[in-house]
């Protein structure tokens, strides 16, 4: 989502940082920009102005002008004053209190609000372990009420029953008492929207509120929205009273100034955030990391809770075994490639590294994204069980069988062929050395196993992503093709679970 302003603002940093020494002219020049760079984000103005007075107030000073890297302290300011922005600290949705503890979520029509509703409630019954009732209070939309059961089916969490013709009064009523009476620890009130604020919705809103009385009232705003973000912003937040931001669609291409915008006017916390459509494809929302992505330093941190969540211990502790005995076929190589979809894919992971904005342009001008993951999984399911185990047997008319049946050339099929060979040759090579991979897959304590958090503390989370070390070691993804002008960039420590690829190596823990 950030992408446009992280590009100019890269760019206004990269002149400064080159230079020896700053003045107050090089400073107020850099600031226009970011000014300018800032409103075509879509940041409102009324929140640019104080933000860029804040910023020239601590850069045009002594301590600017005279340090050793000025370029860095305005990198630093700027830095700052978006993390004081954009909350300081993240902020949980709070359930400590009597249950059921109600929800209510309210926002304008198509901001997904009902999707959303689902990912919250999946999320407190697998994270949180809460017993959640989800309800519908949308009679207006077409089978508003329809979509959250299906999708309640879908993730396993009860919904309000269906009654025709009750108002949305009426169900939060209902909802509250079969929370009470079915032992629920949260109810969930999907509210109805509209295409535009009005006062018929607010009165509704209003209402619901007075009788549910909710714990949380949620804001879900589409991230894509603009300049409205913060009109609809405020005019919720002053009639129904918002307890927290849920933005959505923080995956899609826009320009980022919705963030920056709703928290700044409303004073209220941007809580969580949606980054795709599948269900668990909910984030929690951490400025400071926000801050690292937008000036383009990348959430090594983010990355590695990301890892903990989803490797399976087990899985990656058989896979060392595996490799142990110099054994690696095209199902491990498939195996690997959904691990890394399952983090976010390409896209998603080249997003939280640090310093790979001009690598990921390159990447894009090249064509490469997303997409070549998926091929490469058709390639190797278009296979038979035994040219999987055994891809030595994949000669030049089983290669024009597979191309048809993924639907990819025969030259996608011999690139695929050959790099899985030469990970198999590092993996057999690793797999002779002392302690080989066992100890680098299997060694990454309790980070694994349960899609559970890291039990490390955040602070030394920090100091490992800053240190360029990450539990697993590796390189970046397997199957980059070249970018033109050269191989794909190392990583710095690479990704658990993830062998490397295009010059990317392994490194074996210290102990």
């Amino acid at each position: 989502m950030f992408d446009s302003l992280s590009d100019r603002l890269s760019g206004i940093f990269d002149r400064l940082t080159r230079r020896g020494s700053l003045s107050a002219e090089d400073v107020d020049a850099a600031l226009r920009e970011i000014r300018r760079a800032l409103l075509e984000a879509d940041v409102a103005l009324e929140v640019v102005r104080p933000f860029v007075e804040r910023i020239k107030e601590k850069a045009v000073g002594v301590e600017i002008i005279r340090s050793v890297t000025p370029g860095q302290m305005v990198v630093k300011i700027v830095h700052d004053e978006l993390v004081a922005t954009l909350g300081e600290e993240a902020v949980p949705i709070d359930l400590h209190a009597t249950p059921p503890v109600a929800v209510m979520m309210v926002g304008l029509q198509g901001s997904g609000k009902t999707t959303t509703t689902a990912k919250i409630a999946r999320r407190f019954t697998t994270r949180d372990k809460r017993k959640v009732l989800m309800a519908s209070l949308d009679t207006r939309r077409p089978a508003a009420m329809e979509q959250l059961k299906v999708l309640g089916e879908e993730n396993g969490i009860e919904t309000l029953k269906i009654v025709p013709g009750q108002t949305p009064t009426q169900i939060a009523e209902r909802a509250m008492t079969a929370g009470r009476l079915g032992g629920y620890d949260v109810v969930i009130l999907d509210t109805a929207g509209r295409l535009h604020v009005d006062e018929a919705l607010m009165h509704e809103m209003a209402d619901i509120k007075r009788i549910a009385d909710p714990h949380e009232i949620l804001l879900v705003a589409d991230a894509l929205t603009g300049q409205d973000a913060v009109k609809v912003a405020r005019s919720f937040d002053e009639r129904v009273g918002v307890t927290g931001i849920v933005l959505t669609r923080v995956d899609g291409d826009g320009r980022g100034g919705a963030a920056l915008s709703m928290r700044a006017v409303t004073g209220k916390p941007i809580k969580l955030i949606g980054v795709g459509e599948r269900a668990d494809a909910l984030e929690d929302f951490y400025p400071k990391r926000i801050a690292d992505r937008i000036l383009g330093m990348g959430d090594i941190v983010s990355l590695v809770e990301k890892a903990a969540a989803n490797i399976d211990q087990e899985q990656a502790e058989a896979m060392a075994k595996k490799l142990q005995k110099g054994s690696f076929d095209l199902e491990d190589l498939k195996s690997q490639l959904q691990q890394m979809e399952k983090l976010g894919g390409l896209s998603g992971l080249m997003g939280m590294m640090p310093g790979v904005g001009k690598a990921r342009k390159q990447m894009e001008a090249a064509g490469v994204d997303d997409r070549i993951v998926k091929r490469q999984v058709a390639i190797i399911n278009s296979m038979t069980p035994k040219e999987r185990r055994k891809p030595e047997l994949m000669k030049a008319s089983r290669k024009k069988r597979v191309a048809a049946g993924s639907g990819t050339r025969v030259e996608e099929v011999n690139k695929l062929l050959k790099m899985h060979r030469q990970m198999a040759d590092m993996m057999k090579s690793m797999g002779k050395k002392k302690g080989g991979l066992a100890g680098m897959l299997g060694g990454m304590g309790g980070m694994g196993g349960g899609g559970g958090a890291p039990q490390m503390d955040p602070a030394e989370l920090e100091k490992l992503a800053r240190q360029g070390g990450m539990p697993g070691g590796g390189g970046l993804p397997p199957g980059m093709p070249k970018l033109p002008g050269g191989g794909f960039p190392g990583a710095p420590g690479g990704l658990p679970g993830l062998p490397g690829a295009g010059g990317g190596r392994f490194k074996q823990k210290k102990r």
